[in-house]
């Protein structure tokens, strides 16, 4: 049964939101001093409510979101009218801040089977039924998740019960991660049906294996289309201020709207942590931008080992 993903549409993720601290830039305008439990809580079923009441049908969580899960399970209970979206989460880190800003650690990464799991238990207790895809949570070349066949087959289990499986990726070699996991069968049918992967007007060299993998029948979600904050607001460089000004919309709308232009990509996410933000992302369109417009954005791109480096260095605010 195909994956209701909506096409060229926005996506809401939690990343930013369900917990005090991450590497978005611009937080502490954002979310201010009081980042409790409740508080978060009221402003990630405020943004859910926005994002679905403008047309947003995927939501994306993950165990190491601090509470995302939890949040997102409250807001679809209180609202059981709402039977049209379709929920992704991912597992593979741990959550280890305790609702801090200032952890040494803020999670910790596991792809064995043991770990998978303890999280789908966890996933299973919060979102249940309501779970639609689960994701192996960034995937990089060398995480035995490409090649443990205990857990593909685990995996494939999950898969029969209708529940999708699809992977992220992260660093500088996400293409390479993608082409591995393309490969990945169980019984020789494919096991992934999605990949969620980072790309942006700084960082696209995952471009040409996305284009792979769409090819191959994979639904194509992307992450960090504004590169934690670096091409929004004040953090944005001139090229996109000014096709910005060009186009009269945002920063951020131009970036999501850069990505949502390319070929493959399906769904892009937005990571706004407030209101403001989300009605902003939500003005990007394919069609914001014309050819010249796409070209200028294009030589943004950093060799993938600079902004890999350089979003390491972000620090958690």
């Amino acid at each position: 049964m195909p994956l209701p993903l909506p096409e060229k549409a926005l996506g809401f993720g939690l990343a930013a939101v369900a917990r005090p601290g991450y590497i978005n830039l611009g937080r502490d305008e954002d979310l201010g001093a009081d980042r409790s439990v409740e508080t978060l809580r009221h402003r990630t079923h405020t943004l859910l409510d926005t994002a679905y009441a403008t047309g947003v049908r995927y939501f994306d969580a993950a165990r190491s979101y601090g509470r995302s899960e939890e949040f997102l399970a409250d807001w679809l209970t209180a609202r059981p009218e709402i039977d049209d979206v379709t929920v992704g989460s991912k597992w593979g880190y741990t959550y280890t801040a305790g609702w801090s800003t200032d952890a040494e650690r803020h999670e910790v990464k596991d792809h064995s089977l043991a770990t998978y799991e303890r999280q789908r238990a966890e996933t299973d207790a919060l979102l249940g039924d309501r779970l639609d895809l689960y994701q192996i949570h960034s995937v990089t070349p060398d995480s035995p998740a490409l090649t443990d066949q205990d857990l593909h087959a685990r995996l494939a289990e999950l898969a029969a019960t209708g529940v999708a499986v699809g992977f992220s990726t992260s660093g500088p070699a996400q293409a390479d991660a993608i082409r591995a996991a393309l490969a990945v069968t169980v019984d020789g049918t494919p096991l992934f049906r999605t990949v969620q992967s980072t790309y942006n007007a700084l960082e696209t060299s995952a471009g040409p294996a996305l284009a792979e993998a769409h090819d191959a029948g994979l639904s194509v979600i992307v992450k960090e289309g504004m590169a934690n904050g670096r091409l929004a607001g004040p953090h944005a460089p001139d090229a996109l201020r000014t096709v910005a000004e060009q186009t009269g919309l945002s920063s951020d709308a131009v970036a999501l709207a850069f990505v949502l232009r390319q070929p493959w990509a399906r769904v892009v996410l937005s990571g706004a942590a407030t209101v403001p933000q989300l009605a902003a992302n939500l003005t990007a369109a394919p069609a914001v931008l014309d050819d010249e417009q796409t070209a200028r954005l294009a030589v943004l791109a950093e060799d993938p080992r600079v902004y890999w480096q350089r979003r390491g260095q972000l620090p958690w605010h």
